[in-house]
């Protein structure tokens, strides 16, 4: 039910800016190579594989100054990575609606437009598997290993090209800031840290 509110009240912000505002309108889709990075409770470095995943969804934008604009959108996201220390074929694969906010510097460069942004980005988790298991997403653990919290946050970068066709591609990246493994209350000191990182390839039409 709190995933369910969490969604609509996004989309419902989303629609809300689009129409008070003097906007562009685009469609973003590509591909993620994805990781989950971090510690396990001993202190050592995580062993995880990069798993591929996509992202897709509108995006508007919002001129702040000459060649200077705010980009967000609502995208659905797949992340994750490959949990070796199971199989090396054990993938982790989890959905997020993601809104990101870029700060875009985008001047002429030929008969396009240079793409330059960074900006923050938060998304939560709305299904997803640990191998064959479904993923369960709650604040704190127990016995099981498929729980993660659904809350993510953290950074993007971008760079890339806009034709005079209106057809871009960038290539992105992010770093996860937020913890998406939950609280071990019982055992505090058993406690790892897992953060989702990643890259990217993107392509963009603007309407």
């Amino acid at each position: 039910m709190k995933r369910k509110f969490f969604t609509w009240l996004t989309v419902l912000a989303f629609i809300t800016v689009v129409l008070q505002a003097q906007v562009g309108f685009g469609l973003l889709a590509g591909v993620n190579f994805q990781n989950i990075n971090g510690k396990d409770a001993n202190g050592n470095k995580l062993e995880n594989g990069l798993t591929v995943g996509f992202h897709a969804g509108p995006v508007i934008d919002l001129p702040v100054a000459d060649e200077f604009l705010l980009q967000t959108g609502l995208l659905f996201s797949i992340k994750g990575a490959v949990d070796k220390e199971v199989t090396p074929e054990h993938k982790v694969n989890i959905s997020y609606i993601e809104l990101p906010v870029n700060l875009l510097y985008k001047p002429l460069l030929g008969s396009g437009h240079l793409l330059l942004g960074f900006g923050p980005y938060v998304a939560y988790g709305i299904m997803g598997k640990y191998g064959e298991t479904k993923i369960e997403f709650a604040k704190e653990a127990n016995a099981e290993n498929n729980i993660f919290k659904p809350l993510d946050a953290g950074a993007n970068l971008l760079a890339g090209y806009e034709f005079d066709f209106k057809l871009s591609f960038q290539l992105n990246a992010q770093l996860g800031l937020l913890e998406i493994n939950p609280e071990n209350l019982s055992n505090p000191e058993d406690q790892t840290s897992e953060k989702n990182t990643g890259f990217g390839i993107s392509l963009g039409y603007r309407f």
